[in-house]
């Protein structure tokens, strides 16, 4: 069988830098190097590799495990084929070069191109994304790393309220709420919430259009009888709370920020760009599709559809079903042998994909009526409530790669539901 390419490279990436292998059709080595991280030496790697090539960068192929980085991007800035694989396939190729288990970073850099020679179709093309599509994952990352860091800033909160001042947490268990900093900057003491008078509580309660409290339930809560604690405990943990309270409003504004910037970038993606022409071989264009009709589906919002954009945007591009269900988690994984057989979660997914997938799962349950419907029938045929929420996020999908091929948004009167009230 004739080989598609006339050089095979593979690169392991260290911190510091990179070692490559090149092979040709046959398997022999042609060449072997480390190229330091730095601009100078990744471009007179490229030039190398181009000269290899015969000035045809399109017949050589590279290997790579990280997606991303520099070198991947100057590669695909010069025409070569990149692909990318799963670190845990990496490591069963492996095995076919070296039983005993030896691992070394040449010894990866030949696996990977030897690996990418014999089984091209198991690796994953890669290809230039759009700027546009290169901030969107940047921002929801970063907004997914602040929500990380914004609850342990609040657990700490919580846990010196919990010392001294737990009237605050009866009002609000999580401390996630601005009314409930604002609350708490006017009586940091309990001795101080129990005086606050019912206009004052009144006015805050306006200020941050609060109605699940009235002024009277406020003050009620601050007038239970304070924690019998030792002189100078109130005193000290209020002290520490002051330290905390300005990285909660900090961590809150960058949020704040960081959400708005992403609604603002999905606009931009959701409309077509009058400038550009309207092209079904536009990719920008496909793209702004994809996002509208993303987003006109019932429980979806900015950081649903951004993180779904993001992690999943090769997926939704190649309109693939299977790849989506499989890297977002509500693909099962069934295991047979012999008379046995089991069907399990699948745990080897993109996290951050499987909980914007939950969310939305859950989300559509009370915004969606077939939904609303569903979730009960899935419950009641023994499901636990992670597995339904598994079973209605992969009708979602289903329903979403169907609007993706026609390019049509979302209609709820023309969506049959299934005849299989289990699935």
């Amino acid at each position: 069988m004739e080989s598609p390419f006339q050089l095979y490279i593979g690169i392991d990436w260290a911190k510091d830098d990179y070692q490559i292998c090149v092979i040709g059709p046959d398997a022999t080595v042609l060449s072997k190097l480390k190229v330091p991280h730095n601009g100078t030496a990744i471009q007179d790697f490229v030039d190398k590799l181009t000269a290899m090539s015969g000035n045809c960068p399109s017949s050589a192929a590279v290997a790579i495990e990280v997606p991303r980085g520099a070198i991947v991007e100057a590669l695909l800035d010069r025409n070569f084929a990149v692909f990318s694989i799963n670190p845990k396939q990496m490591d069963r190729f492996r095995d076919r070069h070296s039983v005993g288990g030896a691992k070394d970073d040449p010894l990866d850099a030949f696996v990977a191109a030897d690996s990418l020679r014999t089984d091209l179709k198991l690796f994953r093309r890669l290809g230039i994304d759009a700027p546009s599509t290169i901030r969107l994952p940047e921002l929801s990352r970063a907004d997914e790393q602040l929500r990380q860091e914004s609850n342990r800033v609040l657990n700490q909160v919580c846990e010196q309220l919990h010392r001294y001042y737990p009237q605050l947490l009866a009002l609000s268990p999580s401390f996630d709420q601005e009314w409930i900093w604002a609350l708490w900057q006017i009586a940091p003491l309990p001795a101080k919430g129990a005086k606050l008078s019912a206009s004052r509580i009144e006015k805050l309660l306006k200020q941050h259009r609060v109605r699940k409290y009235t002024a009277a339930d406020v003050q009620h809560k601050l007038r239970t009888p304070p924690l019998p604690v030792a002189p100078g405990v109130a005193d000290a943990a209020a002290e520490h709370l002051g330290i905390l309270m300005p990285r909660v409003h900090l961590l809150s504004d960058q949020r704040k920020q960081i959400q708005k910037r992403l609604a603002g970038l999905l606009d931009e993606l959701a409309e077509p760009d009058p400038g550009r022409p309207c092209s079904s071989a536009d990719a920008q264009t496909i793209e702004h599709r994809d996002a509208r009709i993303l987003l006109s589906l019932p429980g979806i919002g900015t950081i649903i559809g951004a993180t779904m954009l993001a992690e999943a945007g090769q997926a939704i591009r190649d309109r693939d079903y299977h790849a989506i269900r499989c890297y977002g988690g509500p693909a099962p994984i069934t295991r047979k042998s012999g008379r046995k057989r089991s069907v399990t979660m699948r745990r080897s997914c993109n996290l951050r994909l499987r909980n914007a997938l939950h969310q939305w799962a859950f989300a559509s349950i009370t915004c969606d009526e077939r939904s609303h419907q569903h979730y009960p029938k899935l419950r009641a045929a023994g499901h636990t409530h992670g597995r339904a929420l598994r079973g209605i996020a992969d009708r979602w999908l289903s329903v979403l790669i169907s609007m993706l091929k026609h390019g049509e948004l979302f209609d709820p009167t023309r969506w049959q539901p299934t005849t299989n009230p289990v699935n």
